[in-house]
This record gives C-alpha cells, structure tokens and sequence, in this order.
C-alpha cells in the first residue's frame, strides 16, 4: 500500500508540474503577443502621425494659402461659430482663387483660368518685364547712329566767358594744378586702350536737369532727382544704348551715391566700381555727371549739329596733385584729350575745355577712367540724350 501511495503522489506532481508549466507559457505568449499588438499600435499611430505630418507640409508646399489659414492668428480672437464661418469663407477665397493649371487634374478645363492676386501680379510683372525687353529691343533695332560731316555750332543763349589755360592740338585745357603740361604728357598717337568693355556709372546718380514737356518730373531737391527716368542715369542709359550699337560691351551700374547722403559719395562710388572691376575688366571707365548748378542754374551750354540740339560735354580729370596716389593720371589725361581731338574734327564744339585737377575722383581705378559731365541744370533730358548719339561715335572713332 505505501508504494502504491507514493507513486500515485508522484504521479500527481508531475501532472501538476505539467499544467504550471503550460500555464506559464500560455501567460508569457499572451504577454508577448499583446507586447506586439501594443507596438503595432504605436507603430501606425507614429506612421499615421507622420504621414499626416508629410501630406500637411506637402499640401502647404502645393498651396501655401493653407498653411496661411492654419496660422492664421486673427481666427484665434473668433467665437468657435464666426470662426468656422470665416475659416470656411477663407478657405473658399484661397483655395479657389489658385491656378488649377498648377494642378494636375485629370479632366479637361478647357478655357478655365482661375490666378489669386498674387499669381496675376507675378504675371503682369513678368509681361511688364518682357514687354520692356520687349521695347528696348525695338528700341535698339530703331537707334539711328550719328553720321559726320554735319554743320555743328554752338548755341548757348546765355553763355559763360570760356576759360582755359593751354591749348594742345586744337583742344583747350584749364590747368588748375602746377603741373607743366608737355607734349609728353598730353600727346595720346601711341596710345594703347581696350574699348571693347566700359563701365559706366554714376557718383552723383541723381543729379537732374531743367523740367521739360516731355520730361517733366517732381524734383527730390534742387535740380536732384531719385527718378532714374530723370536723372543722369537716364543719359547712362542713352550712352549705353548707342555704344552697344557699335558691339561695345558696357556694364551701367545706376547705384544710388549720392542719396540719401551727399557726403561720401565718391567713398561709395569707389566701393562699387571696385567690386565691378573684380567681374567686368574695363580700361575705360566713365563717371557720368551733370555740371554743378554754380551762381547761374539756366546755364545750358548747347551746341546745334544736324537738326539736333545737344548739350555741350565736358571732361573733369584728376591728377596726384593732392597727395592721392594716381599712377595712370598722364594716361587718363591723353585718353581724353585723344577723345577730344577726335570731337573737334568731327562736332566742333560738342566739348568743353578739359578741366585737370589736384583731386584724384576715383581715377585711379582705369587706365581711361574720366569723368564727362554732360550739360548743366538749365539743359533740358532731350538735349542730353541727343549729345549721347555724338559722345559714342566719337568713342567709336578713337
């Protein structure tokens, strides 16, 4: 009976043993597939978190009028009611008012052309844009260039007693400076300068002249204005035209050196056209001016070639005489009395004596770097224009 008893016992255990072990791992597989379930879970919450997190910054990118109505802080302010209403209305007034074109869709809208405001301006800036390229371009085939051997005389009505201290081959020159101008010094015959690029720009960019029927315009101050339309920047632009038809390459810069400050502006000028040097090689270089307005703001120097009135030019040079270093003065001196002999031979009287001066004017920076002041505030845009037709044969000439 005893043995029978213990093996009965034993026989108990084991089947006890049995069912725990089974037990246990039925928990554990329990746990381990509701671990599972629960990182599934978490999974798709995290891939739906950020795939709504692409599909919201991909719609934003395609219509940035959403993201606009999502930040849109003055909905905070609103009633839950206004704020729907006003959400929906915004949603309505932007996503409806984009160009469809830009999406694509899958049937046909045919003569549908839905733009926001936006979408027109960018438009109309960009047919302003090419419809000014447009009239430049028409402009350019419609330039006619200056033809020589015509009469030229001069015609200022209220002209200044003419100055000058020396005269060389037919070209006046006011020395102000105590330099001994020698034929060395001013004979320019073997002179070597590449014209095939020139910069022009402007240090006193918004200097003006006397308003006009066709150019007229609201002054920034004395015979100043910050109209490009108006102001010496547009007789750059009248050069520029006019040297390109002779296939010489020009960089006009119109940057603004003079405003708002008057004061450093050839600190300024200096600035720009060195950075323009770094990228556009020029050995001449034009600061292009007005005359000073002086005691007699109607002086309109003018001289009549052809039927064209123009206004008369004059070269401004600088020199070390102030202490600035200016290697290439001598050069720039011949450069202009070169370009002046050349003038006189084929529009007498569109120059002016040459005046030479102690200041360097940022001259330094070109072996032909000069500056040409055209007219003074009492010629009017029109006559200015006309003498840049003449300026650029004679530039072509030399």
């Amino acid at each position: 009976m005893f043995n029978v008893a213990v093996f009965r016992l034993r026989d108990l255990v084991k089947y006890i043993i049995g069912i725990t072990i089974v037990v246990a791992i039925l928990i554990l597989t329990k746990r381990y597939f509701e671990r599972i379930n629960i990182k599934k879970v978490d999974l798709g919450k995290k891939l739906s978190s950020n795939v709504g997190e692409y599909i919201k910054k991909s719609i934003n990118m395609e219509i940035p009028e959403v993201e606009e109505i999502q930040n849109d802080k003055n909905l905070e302010n609103l009633n839950v009611e206004d704020k729907d209403n006003d959400t929906k209305k915004k949603i309505f007034n932007t996503i409806l008012g984009l160009e469809l074109s830009a999406i694509n869709i899958p049937y046909k809208l045919e003569n549908i052309e839905v733009a926001n405001e936006e979408t027109i301006q960018d438009n109309d800036k960009k047919e302003n844009e090419n419809s000014k390229e447009k009239n430049e371009d028409e402009k350019d085939e419609n330039v006619e260039l200056a033809k020589t051997g015509l009469n030229t005389e001069v015609i200022t009505k209220n002209p200044l007693q003419e100055k000058y201290t020396k005269k060389y081959r037919g070209v006046k020159i006011k020395n102000e400076t105590d330099f001994d101008l020698t034929d060395e010094i001013l004979n320019g015959d073997n002179l070597k300068i590449d014209k095939s690029n020139i910069i022009i720009f402007h240090t006193h960019t918004c200097e003006s002249y006397t308003s006009s029927e066709k150019y007229s315009y609201a002054p920034t101050g004395k015979y100043r204005t910050t109209d490009l339309k108006y102001s010496v920047a547009r007789v750059g632009d009248e050069l520029t035209t006019y040297l390109k038809k002779y296939n010489i390459n020009v960089v006009h810069d119109k940057t603004y050196h003079d405003y708002p400050a008057y004061s450093g502006s050839y600190s300024r000028s200096l600035k720009t056209v060195s950075k323009l040097l770094k990228t556009s090689k020029a050995d001449i270089i034009i600061d292009l001016h007005r005359d000073a307005i002086g005691s007699n703001s109607s002086y309109a120097p003018t001289v009549k070639i052809g039927d064209d009135e123009c206004a008369q030019i004059m070269f401004v040079m600088g020199t070390n005489g102030g202490g600035l270093t200016h290697p290439d003065w001598q050069t720039n001196l011949k450069f202009a009395v070169k370009i002046q002999e050349i003038a006189n031979k084929q529009y007498k009287g569109l120059f002016k004596p040459i005046i030479l001066r102690n200041s360097r004017y940022n001259q330094n920076l070109g072996k032909a770097a000069c500056i040409i002041e055209v007219g003074a505030t009492g010629n009017t845009l029109e006559q200015c224009l006309n003498s840049m037709k003449y300026l650029a044969e004679v530039i072509n000439e030399f």
